[in-house]
């Protein structure tokens, strides 16, 4: 299996990737030494208390992989919520609050994502929920 954003995406929901990223960043212990030696007694418990893990390659590219698997299905997310925003009332100024950005960056990054995301009946209806871009 090759790792890319691509091919993880399909397999795992992000409830699952964010799971996954988690444990691999817990499991790796930062240590960037190569081919460190320890005189440990291999005999003794206490040798246990200095193991350090360290991710392998496959599963360092699995974890930036995964990273960008979520920052995709976040970013995707957005289209609902904001969507949900306007059916509810809100305006631009609020869902760009919301979002940390100014109303015409919101406005512009829905519309975008409308039109990638949506078939052209879908998208027709959410660029009339949401209106004229916002002026300056």
């Amino acid at each position: 299996m090759s790792i890319t954003p691509e091919a993880l995406e399909a397999e795992f929901s992000l409830t699952t990737a964010a799971t996954r990223l988690d444990f691999l960043s817990r499991r790796d212990n930062g240590d960037t030494a190569l081919n460190t030696v320890r005189d440990d007694d291999a005999d003794s418990w206490t040798a246990l208390l200095h193991d350090q893990t360290q991710l392998d390659v496959h599963e360092s590219l699995e974890l930036l992989a995964l990273g960008e698997v979520i920052a995709r299905k976040a970013h995707d997310s957005q289209l609902v919520g904001i969507r949900a925003a306007l059916r509810g009332g809100a305006g631009w100024d609020e869902i760009a609050a919301a979002l940390g950005v100014t109303p015409q960056q919101a406005w512009d990054s829905y519309t975008e994502s409308v039109g990638r995301q949506l078939d052209a009946e879908a998208a027709a209806t959410a660029r009339e929920l949401a209106g004229t871009r916002p002026g300056r």
